[in-house]
């Protein structure tokens, strides 16, 4: 299998939520976060999506979606992510086409994803340490919403108390029975 380079991520925090939220109305959904199966991989139409996640499958990078409580057949985004020796490694973070833009339907979609890359990294053993490349236009919101810190370059990370932050914010239960 070929190492891939990582891609500088250029994911926005337009909201930290509890949850996602519809853009227009405030309404908050209950989400949850669970594994890619190779059918779902096989649905995403490659128009719709910018990114390739048959490729993230094929280069065995564990793949979840976020999906809500009311209608669990539709992905409101997606993540690759590895397990490195001592932290998560984020290759991919992507909001689904109508979660984009200026006429989104749902805010807090990739904070809920990187918060659960977070939980991850706690479950793990790696006292919630994340690490992802961003686009360099990028590097100052990544540390002003998330808490998160360069080092070097273009890579980024979050340390325990910028994960245990995003974490209270979207796996409360979680947070409280763990941390």
């Amino acid at each position: 299998m070929k190492k891939q380079i990582p891609v500088p991520l250029d994911f926005e925090i337009d909201k930290l939520t509890n949850s996602i939220e519809n853009a227009l109305s405030g309404e908050v959904f209950k989400t949850e976060i669970v594994d890619m199966k190779s059918d779902d991989v096989l649905s995403l139409a490659k128009k719709e999506w910018l990114f390739n996640w048959m490729e993230e499958a094929v280069m065995g990078h564990e793949l979840y979606k976020l999906i809500t409580h009311q209608n669990p057949a539709i992905i409101q985004g997606l993540i690759s992510l590895e397990d490195r020796p001592d932290h998560i490694f984020i290759y991919l973070i992507e909001s689904a086409p109508f979660n984009r833009g200026k006429s989104k339907l749902f805010r807090g979609v990739a904070g809920n994803l990187v918060a659960f890359a977070c939980k991850l990294a706690f479950e793990r053993g790696f006292d919630g340490f994340v690490v992802f490349e961003a686009k360099s236009q990028l590097i100052e919101h990544y540390e002003n919403s998330l808490g998160a810190k360069r080092m070097y370059g273009q890579r980024m990370f979050l340390d325990k108390e910028a994960a245990k932050s995003l974490i209270r914010s979207y796996f409360k239960d979680f947070y409280d029975a763990r941390l």
